[in-house]
């Protein structure tokens, strides 16, 4: 099994290697102004294929970016020539460091041999490293078909969770947004947050350089976010996004009782039955 988080180094190394696979997982906030289809097909790394997370998704939920029928992903895998037996490396140029979000749906849906490239496109792009255009050719592989719910929590899960306080959510939203100052970017959404969760903005889990902050350093910030790791958590951001950036880091501290919640505050937010929380935690 490969290490969860890789270095560039590392995958240079082990380019061409016959059950290697790298995936561009980029994906984008829908008013961002960027394409990354298009980014892609400009520049990725040599042998990658393209994830798009936009289609990756549940086409009959109106809720965004919740997670598509298994037989969807699978589908998907097959056709991008990923399939069991892979070893797996996803990467992004994004500021949601979206690969994380891959990685968590690679693990939910039966693939466990997937590594996130610290630093992804970019600090391989700072380092000189070759990159290539277009569409690399495919083969069918197979990949089964697997779901394991026990990763994800629902709306009605949350709803049990304010009672029993089982687990500790955890918002990986700003702030700003957390605390209901700033309006959220969705028409008709309340501000605020799940009572009784506490914050931990995604973008201080990276170091400048784009790369994860690890062990001390990393562990303090959740200890600072007043997150009790003795606790099973949850996570939740705006759409189930950079929920897993959260549950990507308590990975690397080595916290594995953490699960997503994949509606996230596009659908709480949105459903007038759900309490909110506005101000600090």
């Amino acid at each position: 099994m490969m290490d969860i988080l890789v270095s560039t180094d590392w995958l240079a190394s082990e380019m061409g290697a016959s059950d290697l696979r790298i995936v561009d997982a980029t994906q984008f906030l829908p008013n961002s102004g960027r394409d990354p289809a298009a980014e892609y097909d400009a520049a990725h790394i040599p042998g990658a294929f393209f994830l798009n997370l936009d289609e990756l998704a549940d086409a009959n939920d109106p809720r965004p970016n919740m997670l598509p029928p298994a037989e969807k992903f699978a589908s998907r895998m097959q056709a991008l020539g990923l399939g069991d037996g892979s070893r797996i490396v996803v990467y992004d140029n994004s500021p949601l460091h979206s690969s994380a979000r891959a990685w968590w749906m690679f693990q939910v849906f039966g693939a466990h041999n997937v590594a996130i490239l610290d630093g992804g496109l970019p600090k391989w792009i700072a380092e000189k490293r070759e990159t290539e255009s277009g569409k690399p050719k495919t083969r069918h592989r197979h990949f089964t078909v697997w779901r394991d719910d026990a990763m994800v929590r629902t709306r009605e899960d949350m709803i049990a969770n304010l009672k029993t306080k089982a687990a500790q959510v955890v918002d990986a939203r700003s702030m700003s947004r957390f605390t209901g100052e700033d309006p959220e970017p969705r028409a008709g959404m309340a501000s605020g947050h799940i009572p009784g969760s506490v914050c931990l903005p995604y973008s201080r889990l990276f170091n400048a350089d784009g790369t994860w902050k690890r062990g001390h350093e990393l562990r303090g910030l959740f200890t600072e976010a007043g997150i009790d790791l003795s606790r099973p958590l949850i996570t939740t951001c705006g759409s189930g996004v950079t929920a897993a950036d959260v549950l990507f880091a308590a990975r690397l501290i080595d916290k594995t009782d953490v699960t997503l919640y994949d509606g996230s505050w596009s659908e709480w937010g949105l459903d007038p039955s759900t309490p909110k929380a506005t101000g600090p935690a």
